[in-house]
């Protein structure tokens, strides 16, 4: 839930998988996309993925120039101190259940429980993070 009284900004934060489907000009992605106008963000730590992708891709400097195009054109958030101690619960969280999730999803969950955002993702597993609200595109 977003809290009004707080920083923190309502909206969706994009997982790498829904940058990717943007980045490939995926029709349905697009339209979700458009319907969010001024209202999605995406973290750091997607930005990274995008730009190793990126960097082992067969087309390393057009995939680069695509990655930098939508980054200028993003609302970034970084990762900050609260965002570690997000992470640290997040984790804890689910080693408590048995349910690992990678590390940079760990980092991309806490900036959404963080801030209050929508995490938008085609991964399944994001499911399992007390707190986190998640949209499947």
């Amino acid at each position: 839930m977003v809290d009004e009284g707080s920083d923190r900004a309502p909206g969706l934060l994009l997982d790498t998988n829904i940058v990717i489907a943007v980045l490939r000009q995926e029709d349905a992605a697009l339209a979700r996309l458009q319907e969010a106008a001024g209202s999605f963000f995406v973290s750091v730590i997607t930005l990274g993925e995008l730009r190793f992708g990126a960097r082992k891709s067969g087309r390393v400097e057009e995939n680069l120039q695509r990655v930098e195009d939508f980054a200028a054109e993003s609302n970034t958030l970084p990762c900050d101190e609260e965002t570690s101690r997000r992470y640290g619960e997040v984790k804890d969280g689910l080693r408590r259940k048995g349910r690992p999730i990678p590390d940079n999803d760990l980092w991309i969950s806490a900036t959404a429980t963080q801030r209050g955002l929508v995490l938008v993702t085609r991964d399944s597993h994001f499911e399992h993070v007390e707190g986190l609200r998640v949209e499947r595109w």
